[in-house]
């Protein structure tokens, strides 16, 4: 089997190569003047590699109110805005806002080649999180942005479930930390706008995984918690 890492970086410089005769294509940014100056219109001009990393994290972020063709400069900066954010950089302060973004974007509307290109790197950098730990990414941040992007968790849990290797349990014992905290799990929602009800799918996932995949006292938790939810 490849190594997760390697197949992460094949992913990545595919996601490259497929997006490269859309931003060959000539573009003019423009937007709001008063966040960005006529220099940052020039950088975003060109290459998206060329442009400063700062301003990547603010175009990242940044709302679809703030440009006058939104979709096509998402479009054109996502293939380095992913890469910075699987890579384990920090591309803002929230990774679900690159999530909710992706989906103003419409990104399941782009060309064929583009989609596919950027759903093997959701699923190279689910398996390579889950092959380590502690990792440079955050599971549920990876989670989150997948599944939001995609709009279903449930592939993604599968893979979670089938995955048996040190790290993968690690991480689920990790998350069941988080999400147990105050009972949060039973109404959990993901995206930056909580646009995805991540808890109706959850739930259900974790009363289906085998017995002894779930700490006894994280399970003993959860089901106090599922006990009260129904109340």
């Amino acid at each position: 089997m490849t190594d997760p890492h390697q197949r992460l970086q094949d992913a990545l410089d595919a996601l490259d190569t497929a997006f490269a005769p859309f931003i060959a294509q000539p573009f003019t940014p423009g937007g709001c003047t008063y966040c960005y100056t006529e220099e940052d219109f020039a950088a975003l001009a060109g290459h998206p590699d060329q442009v400063p990393e700062d301003l990547v994290g603010l175009v990242a972020f940044e709302g679809s109110d703030h440009w006058d063709d939104f979709h096509s400069q998402y479009r054109r900066m996502t293939p380095r805005i992913v890469r910075l954010m699987v890579t384990g950089e920090q591309v803002g302060p929230d990774h679900s806002m690159v999530a909710s973004r992706l989906v103003t974007a419409e990104w399941r509307d782009w060309p064929r080649p583009e989609r596919e290109a950027l759903e093997a790197v959701w699923h190279a950098w689910w398996r390579k999180i889950l092959h380590e730990h502690p990792g440079t990414e955050s599971v549920f941040e990876a989670l989150e942005v997948i599944s939001m992007c995609m709009g279903t968790l449930e592939p993604w849990l599968t893979i979670w479930a089938g995955t048996r290797t040190e790290a993968a349990d690690r991480h689920l014992f990790d998350m069941l930390e988080g999400w147990l905290f105050e009972w949060d799990l039973a109404f959990l929602e993901f995206g930056f706008y909580n646009e995805l009800d991540a808890a109706s799918e959850l739930v259900p996932w974790l009363l289906s995984l085998e017995e002894g995949r779930i700490d006894p006292l994280q399970l003993a938790e959860f089901e106090r918690m599922i006990a009260y939810a129904d109340c």
